[in-house]
Protein backbone atom coordinates (compact mmCIF):
# COMPACT_ATOMS: atom_id res chain seq x y z
CA UNK A 1 0.00 0.00 0.00
CA UNK A 2 2.82 2.61 0.91
CA UNK A 3 4.70 1.61 -2.16
CA UNK A 4 1.90 2.67 -4.62
CA UNK A 5 1.06 5.92 -2.46
CA UNK A 6 4.47 6.72 -3.54
CA UNK A 7 3.86 5.80 -7.15
CA UNK A 8 4.63 2.22 -7.24
CA UNK A 9 2.46 0.02 -9.43
CA UNK A 10 1.04 -2.80 -7.72
CA UNK A 11 1.21 -6.25 -9.39
CA UNK A 12 -0.81 -8.85 -7.15
CA UNK A 13 -3.52 -11.10 -6.38
CA UNK A 14 -7.00 -9.92 -5.45
CA UNK A 15 -6.76 -10.50 -2.04
CA UNK A 16 -6.78 -8.26 1.23
CA UNK A 17 -6.36 -4.71 0.09
CA UNK A 18 -5.70 -4.71 -3.41
CA UNK A 19 -9.26 -6.35 -4.06
CA UNK A 20 -10.44 -3.19 -3.55
CA UNK A 21 -7.99 -0.34 -4.50
CA UNK A 22 -7.57 -2.23 -8.28
CA UNK A 23 -8.83 -0.35 -10.54
CA UNK A 24 -7.30 -1.28 -14.17
CA UNK A 25 -5.33 1.68 -14.39
CA UNK A 26 -3.10 1.41 -11.12
CA UNK A 27 -1.67 -1.46 -11.71
CA UNK A 28 -2.32 -5.34 -12.36
CA UNK A 29 -4.25 -8.01 -10.78
CA UNK A 30 -2.95 -11.56 -11.16
CA UNK A 31 -5.91 -13.07 -11.53
CA UNK A 32 -5.34 -17.20 -13.08
CA UNK A 33 -9.45 -18.06 -12.78
CA UNK A 34 -8.74 -21.26 -11.11
CA UNK A 35 -11.85 -22.69 -9.52
CA UNK A 36 -9.78 -25.78 -8.04
CA UNK A 37 -9.47 -26.56 -4.58
CA UNK A 38 -5.97 -28.32 -5.63
CA UNK A 39 -3.33 -25.45 -3.77
CA UNK A 40 -0.79 -26.40 -7.11
CA UNK A 41 -3.42 -26.08 -9.60
CA UNK A 42 -4.39 -22.65 -8.21
CA UNK A 43 -0.34 -21.89 -8.04
CA UNK A 44 -0.06 -22.72 -11.53
CA UNK A 45 -2.83 -20.90 -13.15
CA UNK A 46 -1.80 -17.80 -11.03
CA UNK A 47 1.61 -18.37 -12.68
CA UNK A 48 1.02 -18.65 -15.84
CA UNK A 49 -1.44 -15.13 -15.78
CA UNK A 50 1.57 -13.55 -13.70
CA UNK A 51 4.20 -14.33 -17.08
CA UNK A 52 1.25 -13.42 -18.96
CA UNK A 53 1.02 -10.01 -17.60
CA UNK A 54 4.30 -9.59 -17.42
CA UNK A 55 5.22 -10.74 -21.17
CA UNK A 56 1.94 -8.40 -22.54
CA UNK A 57 1.78 -5.05 -20.42
CA UNK A 58 4.28 -4.79 -17.59
CA UNK A 59 7.34 -5.25 -19.25
CA UNK A 60 6.33 -3.67 -22.34
CA UNK A 61 4.54 -0.91 -20.87
CA UNK A 62 8.09 0.23 -18.99
CA UNK A 63 10.00 -0.13 -21.85
CA UNK A 64 8.11 1.62 -24.31
CA UNK A 65 9.71 4.99 -24.80
CA UNK A 66 8.87 8.29 -26.87
CA UNK A 67 10.87 10.66 -28.15
CA UNK A 68 12.09 12.24 -25.49
CA UNK A 69 12.58 8.35 -23.82
CA UNK A 70 10.06 8.91 -21.55
CA UNK A 71 7.92 6.10 -20.60
CA UNK A 72 4.63 8.13 -20.70
CA UNK A 73 2.71 4.77 -20.16
CA UNK A 74 4.33 3.58 -17.12
CA UNK A 75 4.07 7.26 -15.72
CA UNK A 76 0.29 6.99 -16.33
CA UNK A 77 0.09 4.08 -14.25
CA UNK A 78 2.79 5.87 -12.01
CA UNK A 79 -0.14 8.67 -11.42
CA UNK A 80 -3.38 6.53 -10.78
CA UNK A 81 -1.45 4.36 -8.72
CA UNK A 82 -1.20 7.76 -6.56
CA UNK A 83 -4.16 8.96 -7.66
CA UNK A 84 -6.23 6.39 -6.59
CA UNK A 85 -4.74 4.62 -3.41
CA UNK A 86 -3.37 7.65 -1.30
CA UNK A 87 -7.10 9.20 -1.02
CA UNK A 88 -8.51 5.32 -0.01
CA UNK A 89 -5.90 4.10 2.11
CA UNK A 90 -4.59 6.83 4.55
CA UNK A 91 -4.73 6.87 7.95
CA UNK A 92 -6.63 10.78 7.30
CA UNK A 93 -9.60 8.53 5.53
CA UNK A 94 -9.59 5.79 8.67
CA UNK A 95 -9.77 8.52 11.37
CA UNK A 96 -12.92 10.08 9.47
CA UNK A 97 -13.98 7.06 8.99
CA UNK A 98 -14.20 6.09 12.66
CA UNK A 99 -15.55 9.75 13.60
CA UNK A 100 -18.53 9.50 11.18
CA UNK A 101 -19.19 5.87 11.97
CA UNK A 102 -18.47 5.20 15.56
CA UNK A 103 -17.28 8.16 17.65
CA UNK A 104 -19.97 10.28 16.02
CA UNK A 105 -23.19 8.19 17.06
CA UNK A 106 -21.53 7.01 20.54
CA UNK A 107 -21.24 10.42 21.63
CA UNK A 108 -24.83 11.47 20.44
CA UNK A 109 -26.18 8.39 22.06
CA UNK A 110 -24.44 9.19 24.98
CA UNK A 111 -25.45 13.01 25.36
CA UNK A 112 -29.28 11.54 24.47
CA UNK A 113 -28.96 9.51 27.74
CA UNK A 114 -27.54 11.79 29.60
CA UNK A 115 -30.33 14.55 28.78
CA UNK A 116 -32.78 12.26 29.93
Amino acid sequence: MKASINGVPHLSIGDGWWAEAYSGQNGWLIDGRSESTDHAAVDAADAESLYHLLETDVVPRFYQRDARGISTRWLDTVRQAMLSVGPRFSARRMVREYAEAMYGPALRAVARAGSR
